[in-house]
Protein backbone atom coordinates (compact mmCIF):
# COMPACT_ATOMS: atom_id res chain seq x y z
CA UNK A 1 0.00 0.00 0.00
CA UNK A 2 2.86 2.31 1.39
CA UNK A 3 4.94 1.41 -2.30
CA UNK A 4 1.59 2.55 -4.18
CA UNK A 5 0.82 5.27 -2.63
CA UNK A 6 4.55 6.52 -3.31
CA UNK A 7 3.83 5.56 -6.78
CA UNK A 8 0.85 7.71 -6.82
CA UNK A 9 2.26 10.82 -5.34
CA UNK A 10 5.47 10.36 -7.88
CA UNK A 11 2.92 10.23 -10.96
CA UNK A 12 1.40 13.34 -9.46
CA UNK A 13 4.42 15.40 -8.70
CA UNK A 14 5.85 14.70 -12.30
CA UNK A 15 2.66 15.16 -13.87
CA UNK A 16 2.20 18.52 -11.90
CA UNK A 17 6.12 19.68 -12.63
CA UNK A 18 5.51 19.28 -16.29
CA UNK A 19 2.69 20.78 -16.66
CA UNK A 20 3.74 24.24 -14.76
CA UNK A 21 6.88 24.11 -17.33
CA UNK A 22 4.50 24.18 -20.66
CA UNK A 23 3.84 27.36 -21.84
CA UNK A 24 0.34 28.39 -22.26
CA UNK A 25 -1.62 27.64 -25.53
CA UNK A 26 -2.10 31.37 -26.92
CA UNK A 27 -3.39 32.05 -30.37
CA UNK A 28 -1.20 33.45 -32.65
CA UNK A 29 -3.63 34.70 -35.00
CA UNK A 30 -5.31 37.21 -32.73
CA UNK A 31 -5.58 39.56 -29.81
CA UNK A 32 -7.42 42.26 -28.10
CA UNK A 33 -6.34 45.76 -28.48
CA UNK A 34 -7.07 48.97 -26.48
CA UNK A 35 -8.65 51.46 -29.13
CA UNK A 36 -6.48 53.76 -27.68
CA UNK A 37 -3.43 52.27 -28.81
CA UNK A 38 -4.54 52.64 -32.37
CA UNK A 39 -5.57 56.10 -31.89
CA UNK A 40 -9.13 56.35 -31.56
CA UNK A 41 -10.78 58.32 -29.36
CA UNK A 42 -14.52 58.73 -28.10
CA UNK A 43 -16.59 57.51 -30.96
CA UNK A 44 -19.17 60.56 -32.52
CA UNK A 45 -21.83 60.43 -34.71
CA UNK A 46 -21.76 62.82 -38.03
CA UNK A 47 -23.84 64.37 -40.56
CA UNK A 48 -22.69 65.01 -44.26
CA UNK A 49 -24.95 66.65 -47.19
CA UNK A 50 -23.53 66.79 -50.71
CA UNK A 51 -24.89 66.48 -53.75
CA UNK A 52 -23.61 63.19 -56.40
CA UNK A 53 -23.56 63.86 -60.07
CA UNK A 54 -23.90 61.04 -62.67
CA UNK A 55 -22.99 62.34 -65.51
CA UNK A 56 -23.64 59.91 -68.78
CA UNK A 57 -23.49 62.33 -71.49
CA UNK A 58 -21.32 64.91 -72.74
CA UNK A 59 -17.07 64.61 -73.78
CA UNK A 60 -16.71 63.51 -70.40
CA UNK A 61 -18.82 61.26 -68.48
CA UNK A 62 -18.33 60.01 -65.01
CA UNK A 63 -20.32 56.93 -65.29
CA UNK A 64 -19.51 54.78 -68.33
CA UNK A 65 -20.99 51.54 -69.26
CA UNK A 66 -18.63 48.57 -68.52
CA UNK A 67 -21.33 45.38 -68.56
CA UNK A 68 -24.42 44.39 -70.41
CA UNK A 69 -26.24 41.37 -70.43
CA UNK A 70 -26.69 39.93 -73.97
CA UNK A 71 -29.86 40.44 -75.70
CA UNK A 72 -31.14 42.60 -72.81
CA UNK A 73 -34.87 43.67 -73.60
CA UNK A 74 -35.08 44.14 -69.95
CA UNK A 75 -37.37 47.52 -69.01
CA UNK A 76 -35.40 47.71 -65.99
CA UNK A 77 -32.04 47.19 -67.97
CA UNK A 78 -31.18 43.99 -65.38
CA UNK A 79 -27.41 42.99 -66.22
CA UNK A 80 -26.53 47.07 -66.92
CA UNK A 81 -23.25 48.16 -65.27
CA UNK A 82 -21.68 51.12 -64.86
CA UNK A 83 -18.40 52.60 -63.29
CA UNK A 84 -18.29 55.91 -61.88
CA UNK A 85 -16.13 58.73 -60.59
CA UNK A 86 -18.62 61.07 -59.82
CA UNK A 87 -18.03 64.63 -58.17
CA UNK A 88 -19.89 65.12 -54.67
CA UNK A 89 -20.51 68.90 -54.59
CA UNK A 90 -21.79 71.13 -51.72
CA UNK A 91 -24.98 72.10 -53.61
CA UNK A 92 -27.03 70.52 -56.43
CA UNK A 93 -25.29 73.13 -59.19
CA UNK A 94 -22.15 71.54 -60.62
CA UNK A 95 -20.40 74.71 -60.01
CA UNK A 96 -20.88 74.67 -56.59
CA UNK A 97 -17.43 73.87 -54.18
CA UNK A 98 -16.65 69.95 -54.77
CA UNK A 99 -16.36 67.93 -52.02
CA UNK A 100 -14.91 65.14 -53.57
CA UNK A 101 -15.55 62.46 -55.19
CA UNK A 102 -17.71 59.25 -55.37
CA UNK A 103 -15.81 56.11 -57.05
CA UNK A 104 -17.22 52.92 -57.84
CA UNK A 105 -19.83 51.42 -59.58
CA UNK A 106 -23.45 50.75 -59.92
CA UNK A 107 -25.40 47.78 -61.53
CA UNK A 108 -29.10 47.01 -62.51
CA UNK A 109 -29.71 43.95 -60.45
CA UNK A 110 -33.28 43.66 -60.47
CA UNK A 111 -35.44 42.24 -63.25
CA UNK A 112 -39.21 43.19 -61.14
CA UNK A 113 -38.10 47.10 -60.62
CA UNK A 114 -35.26 49.35 -61.26
CA UNK A 115 -33.01 48.41 -58.10
CA UNK A 116 -29.03 49.41 -58.41
CA UNK A 117 -26.71 47.25 -56.10
CA UNK A 118 -24.02 50.38 -55.24
CA UNK A 119 -20.42 49.89 -54.08
CA UNK A 120 -18.62 53.29 -53.74
CA UNK A 121 -16.21 55.42 -51.76
CA UNK A 122 -16.64 58.86 -51.03
CA UNK A 123 -13.27 59.95 -51.39
CA UNK A 124 -13.04 63.59 -49.42
CA UNK A 125 -10.84 66.51 -51.05
CA UNK A 126 -11.44 68.85 -48.74
CA UNK A 127 -11.17 70.28 -45.55
CA UNK A 128 -9.97 67.87 -42.26
CA UNK A 129 -11.69 65.12 -44.15
CA UNK A 130 -9.13 65.34 -47.29
CA UNK A 131 -7.84 61.90 -48.12
CA UNK A 132 -10.34 59.85 -46.23
CA UNK A 133 -13.04 57.58 -47.37
CA UNK A 134 -16.54 56.63 -46.22
CA UNK A 135 -17.78 53.00 -48.22
CA UNK A 136 -21.40 52.36 -48.97
CA UNK A 137 -22.54 49.24 -50.46
CA UNK A 138 -26.52 48.60 -50.60
CA UNK A 139 -29.54 48.64 -52.77
CA UNK A 140 -30.61 51.65 -54.13
CA UNK A 141 -34.49 51.86 -55.70
CA UNK A 142 -33.95 54.50 -57.78
CA UNK A 143 -37.79 55.11 -58.32
CA UNK A 144 -38.38 55.26 -54.93
CA UNK A 145 -38.89 58.79 -53.10
CA UNK A 146 -36.27 58.44 -50.55
CA UNK A 147 -33.62 55.48 -50.35
CA UNK A 148 -31.52 54.00 -47.80
CA UNK A 149 -28.11 52.53 -47.93
CA UNK A 150 -25.53 51.28 -45.22
CA UNK A 151 -22.49 52.68 -44.80
CA UNK A 152 -20.15 49.56 -44.44
CA UNK A 153 -16.92 51.06 -43.51
CA UNK A 154 -14.02 54.17 -44.44
CA UNK A 155 -10.41 54.78 -44.04
CA UNK A 156 -8.70 57.43 -42.23
CA UNK A 157 -10.76 59.90 -40.22
CA UNK A 158 -13.53 56.97 -41.02
CA UNK A 159 -11.53 53.91 -39.68
CA UNK A 160 -14.12 51.77 -38.54
CA UNK A 161 -16.91 53.59 -40.05
CA UNK A 162 -20.53 52.46 -39.80
CA UNK A 163 -23.68 54.03 -40.85
CA UNK A 164 -26.56 54.99 -43.19
CA UNK A 165 -27.17 56.96 -45.90
CA UNK A 166 -30.44 58.75 -46.93
CA UNK A 167 -30.71 59.45 -50.96
CA UNK A 168 -33.31 61.24 -53.19
CA UNK A 169 -32.95 61.91 -56.57
CA UNK A 170 -32.44 66.11 -57.17
CA UNK A 171 -33.25 65.85 -61.22
CA UNK A 172 -33.12 63.40 -63.66
CA UNK A 173 -33.07 63.73 -67.61
CA UNK A 174 -35.00 61.22 -69.38
CA UNK A 175 -33.02 62.31 -72.59
CA UNK A 176 -29.23 61.54 -71.22
CA UNK A 177 -29.28 59.91 -68.06
CA UNK A 178 -27.36 62.56 -65.96
CA UNK A 179 -28.95 62.61 -62.62
CA UNK A 180 -28.17 65.18 -59.28
CA UNK A 181 -28.70 63.10 -56.02
CA UNK A 182 -29.09 64.26 -52.56
CA UNK A 183 -27.01 62.20 -50.07
CA UNK A 184 -27.60 63.11 -46.11
CA UNK A 185 -24.96 60.25 -44.36
CA UNK A 186 -24.64 59.59 -41.18
CA UNK A 187 -21.56 58.18 -40.06
CA UNK A 188 -20.61 56.42 -36.48
CA UNK A 189 -16.59 57.22 -36.21
CA UNK A 190 -13.74 57.72 -34.07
Amino acid sequence: MAGSSFLLLSITLTFTILLSQTPPVVSSFVETLNRRSLGLKKEKLSHFRFYWHDILSGHNPTAVRIARAPLNSSATGFGLMYMIDDPLTEGPEMRSKLLGRAQGFYASASQQEVGLLMAMNFAFMEGKYNGSTITILGRNAVLSAVREMPVIGGSGLFRFARGYAQVKTHNFNFTTGDAVVEYNVYVMHY
